[in-house]
């Protein structure tokens, strides 16, 4: 059985490009990450959706979420993050080793607002960038979406929007 995810981070109260990500995705999404910034209710963001969701707490949002956790996405476990406490900005060395030593395979993580796929045979890290305010070149929104398969295949698509 496979899985269709919704990956997606620093959406920063603006849910315009988050509704329209989460609609291209049609019925077949099972799951929706946010890996913070979301900067309204995580109740906001749940009701966007018929599948369960999972969000970490980012920099800028007030309320008492985790500020890390392991989830698993069809056999594989994830640990999810905004970034910004385990080095977000300077670099994955610290995410891949807290992940390493938790049992993970999968970092996911946000807060530099800039989308990235890096699959190596340990651990693969992705970003999803920002739906709203995008840093890379050219500034477009974007978000990941990943195919989980039980068999250990798993497949990451950058959107741009």
């Amino acid at each position: 059985m496979s899985m269709k995810v919704l990956i997606v981070s620093d959406t920063h109260g603006n849910n315009k490009n988050l509704k329209k990500a989460i609609f291209a995705m049609g019925t077949g999404l099972d799951l929706m990450v946010h890996l913070g910034d979301c900067m309204c209710s995580p109740d906001t963001i749940r009701e966007f959706v018929n599948c369960p969701v999972e969000i970490v707490k980012g920099n800028c949002d007030p309320f008492g979420l985790e500020n890390a956790k392991i989830i698993d996405i069809a056999g594989h476990k994830a640990f999810i993050t905004h970034g910004h406490i385990y080095g977000g900005n300077w670099g994955i060395d610290t995410m891949k080793a807290l992940a390493k030593k938790n049992g993970a395979e999968i970092v996911m993580f946000g807060h530099t607002h800039e989308p990235m796929v890096d699959k190596s045979p340990e651990i693969t890290v992705i970003n999803p960038g920002s739906l709203s305010k995008p840093r890379q070149d050219g500034r477009r929104p974007t978000y990941i979406v990943m195919t989980a398969i039980e068999n250990g295949e798993t497949d990451y698509s950058v959107v741009y929007m």
